[in-house]
């Protein structure tokens, strides 16, 4: 993704002189590219997230459209307070783009694990949560946040995502139907919806057909769609790379209490702890049961009763 998302970034930034790019001491040789084409629209704040995020703040103040990148954990926690109060809280329309959030940096250690980004960002009044699956998704979502007058809080992996091939577009604000079906339904965000889809495909060859979204946008919810899947479903899963509260499957659930004769709720997602060592991220997937495998089981569990 982290290609898809450079490139497309030079692309628009082609079109518009506006836009500008920092970055706290990350991106070496990915953005010589995007430096040599726009000079001073790159600027390299150094180890000083808290101060990039201001900056982007006062730019953005100012008529440009600043974007701020840096790995999820560091992009999120570390400058909670600036997102929230010097570009939210004047709603600042500031790309905050944050790198292999969940457990991309799996092995770096906690210091790099971002299964709390999502509940972070979502916290804070006025900004939207966009976490695309796959470099195409990247490329189609950035462009629209861009025209948004509010900021947004952009969650992209590392990079070497897989591909995959959907007939809908991806269009912000709307669930991204991957796969139709019936009876039982699955949500993701975030790339590991190719985890979901390996999964309906294994379902598929067993005969099983289960339906699937891709919510890559989180806040604003698309309550639309969920309304569409009370009238078709018995059991919705949630499956995302990060921990049980504050992300997807809070925002289902918390929709779903609103309503009468909901489908059952079923959340796949991160442990409540810290991932000490230094697994893989396809470790901790497997671990925390947000992989394929985990998916099909609780499908195969679920269709028993369908």
């Amino acid at each position: 993704m982290k290609l898809a998302f450079v490139n497309k970034l030079i692309e628009l930034a082609e079109q518009d002189p506006r836009i500008m790019l920092l970055t706290g001491d990350l991106g070496f040789q990915i953005f010589d590219d995007f430096q040599n084409r726009f000079g001073s629209r790159f600027v390299n704040v150094g180890v000083a997230e808290a101060q990039m995020v201001c900056a982007a703040a006062g730019l953005a103040f100012v008529g440009w459209k600043p974007v701020t990148y840096s790995i999820a954990s560091f992009m999120t926690s570390r400058c909670y307070e600036q997102i929230k109060i010097s570009v939210a809280y004047p709603h600042l329309p500031v790309v905050i783009v944050g790198a292999g959030g969940g457990f991309a940096y799996g092995s770096s250690g906690v210091t790099h694990h971002a299964a709390d980004d999502i509940a972070l960002m979502s916290s804070i009044p006025g900004l939207s949560i966009v976490l695309p699956g796959d470099p195409n998704e990247v490329e189609q979502l950035l462009p629209q946040i861009f025209k948004l007058s509010r900021p947004t809080y952009f969650r992209i992996g590392r990079g070497k995502e897989p591909l995959y091939e959907v007939k809908d577009p991806a269009v912000l604000g709307q669930a991204r139907l991957l796969h139709d079906g019936q009876d039982i339904a699955i949500l993701s965000t975030g790339d590991i919806a190719s985890e979901v889809l390996s999964a309906v495909k294994a379902l598929n060859c067993q005969e099983i057909f289960p339906i699937a979204y891709q919510f890559h946008t989180i806040k604003p919810l698309d309550t639309i769609t969920l309304g569409n899947l009370l009238k078709k479903t018995k059991h919705i899963i949630t499956v995302e790379e990060h921990i049980s509260h504050g992300g997807l499957n809070s925002a289902v659930r918390g929709w779903l209490s609103t309503q009468k004769n909901t489908p059952e709720l079923i959340g796949l997602s991160a442990d409540d702890e810290f991932v000490l060592g230094s697994p893989e991220q396809h470790e901790i997937r497997s671990k925390c049961g947000i992989n394929d495998k985990a998916i099909v089981d609780e499908v195969l569990r679920l269709s028993k009763n369908c």
